[in-house]
């Protein structure tokens, strides 16, 4: 490669970070979009949860209510059995007896009726709250399908914008020494993607803190590459470039 002055260097090597600045910008969304589906992904599985131990708790009330339906007809012939025997009673006092009997099951089979009706009342309240939540979740599924759809677009088209920038990326790189590359390469992994930083108002724009006369006299002499004393970024003037 012929010898390329360090002007044109730093030329090309601000080329390289505007290139690197949407590069690191676009792979660390591209990281978050994941995390964003995975978010969605959770919500939407809490919702789909809570409508089965809705679904769950009304099949246990229908359980429930058959066990005291079955208490109920098995009361109801205990009574029938009673009133029958009722009838071939000889005494009074047998007679009083079978009716205390009696009254006892009729009082046990009116609470078995009662709760039979909460049970009914209360399933029609959670299959009511079944009914709604499974109409929000429709809703929500919708909303996740979309959203997911969205994002899935957004990171096809990170990723086919990324390739192009690797590509611009691959023609500046020949341009520019090895070693300073190397040296750019470190300080932007160092740095979260920003290696190269103007001086403006006699302040480093990468730290904000003041560059002393000297180094921009060094900068405008171009010599060597001029590193910020304070947060090891290259630095450069804007209108050098």
């Amino acid at each position: 490669m012929a010898e390329i002055s360090l002007r044109d260097q730093m030329k090309h090597l601000h080329e390289l970070q505007l290139i690197d600045t949407e590069i690191y910008s676009l792979k660390a969304e591209l990281e978050e979009k994941p995390r964003k589906i995975e978010e969605l992904q959770k919500q939407f599985e809490e919702k789909k949860a809570h409508l089965k131990e809705l679904e769950d708790k009304s099949k246990q009330i229908q359980v429930s209510r058959k066990t005291k339906e079955g208490e109920l007809a098995a009361k109801e012939e205990e009574i029938k059995k009673l009133q029958t025997q009722l009838y071939q009673l000889k005494t009074n006092q047998e007679y009083q007896a079978m009716l205390k009997e009696i009254g006892s099951k009729n009082a046990d089979k009116s609470i078995l009726e009662e709760a039979i009706l909460k049970f009914f009342d209360e399933a029609d309240s959670v299959n009511k709250e079944i009914e709604k939540e499974k109409s929000h979740l429709a809703e929500e599924e919708k909303s996740f399908n979309q959203q997911k759809k969205e994002v899935d677009e957004r990171i096809k088209v990170i990723s086919e914008r990324l390739a192009t920038l690797e590509a611009n990326r691959k023609q500046i790189t020949p341009n520019i020494e090895k070693k300073i590359l190397t040296r750019y390469e470190r300080i932007l992994k160092n740095r979260d993607g920003l290696a190269m930083v103007p001086v403006k108002n006699d302040a480093c724009q990468g730290c904000f803190l003041n560059v002393p006369p000297q180094v921009i006299n060094e900068i405008k002499l171009k010599k060597d590459l001029v590193i910020c004393e304070a947060c090891a970024r290259i630095l450069y003037l804007e209108e050098e470039l």
